[in-house]
């Protein structure tokens, strides 16, 4: 089962691919994680991304391509991956194709959260993020147990400087006009599968796992 997760920012990915990997036993392979593994751990790529987001810069398609080949060759991935992040662009994808090609595996899903612009900039404007370990929480739609703490490690809980409704809005514009084309790819080849995101978060996780198991 490899999976690829995609919807805009605040659209719940990172909840349910955490509903998702317990549900099947596959590990989370977030880009973000797996830079920071590759540079925590040193290898080549992990180095060479390092040198470029040092400098402020973004890493470029064939040192993220290689950060993501290192980590679907660990041996978690074995029984198959829960892929979030990556690709974001449509070379990306045919890059991530040729990859998956090259390791004799293929994606078997790719599922997409699709939820309203508008109540999109309400959840990324109310989004509360843990300091110690990324939990991400909302002041309406999720709130911690005790306001500003982090219910899973006691972490402080802080809002993004980039989660006003201007910078939401260009980031939600960016991320539409981005994946347009990579929705596309992936429905030709027949993999998309939609699902509301506007559901009760239980209920958008049950759709999940049945198409799954279907």
């Amino acid at each position: 089962m490899n999976i690829l997760f995609m919807g805009p920012p605040g659209a719940g990915k990172g909840t349910q691919a955490e509903a998702i990997v317990n549900e099947f036993g596959i590990p989370h392979v977030s880009t973000g994680d797996a830079f920071r593994l590759a540079i925590k751990q040193g290898t080549p790529v992990g180095l060479k991304a390092k040198e470029y987001i040092d400098q402020g810069l973004l890493v470029p398609d064939d040192v993220t391509v290689g950060i993501v080949r290192e980590r679907l060759q660990q041996s978690d991935c074995e029984k198959g991956f829960l892929l979030d992040g990556f690709p974001r662009t449509l070379s990306q994808a045919e890059a991530l194709e040729q990859l998956l090609g090259e390791l004799n595996r293929k994606l078997t899903n790719v599922i997409n959260l699709k939820v309203d612009r508008n109540k999109l900039l309400a959840r990324l404007t109310g989004r509360r993020i843990c300091k110690s370990c990324g939990s991400t929480y909302h002041v309406i739609f999720n709130p911690p147990k005790q306001e500003g703490v982090c219910d899973k490690c006691g972490g402080e809980l802080y809002q993004r400087s980039d989660d006003n409704e201007e910078s939401v809005g260009t980031r939600l514009d960016e991320y539409i006009n981005k994946t347009a084309p990579l929705l596309q790819f992936y429905n030709e080849k027949g993999l998309l599968r939609e699902i509301d995101g506007e559901q009760e978060i239980d209920t958008v996780t049950k759709e999940i796992v049945s198409l799954l198991r279907g």
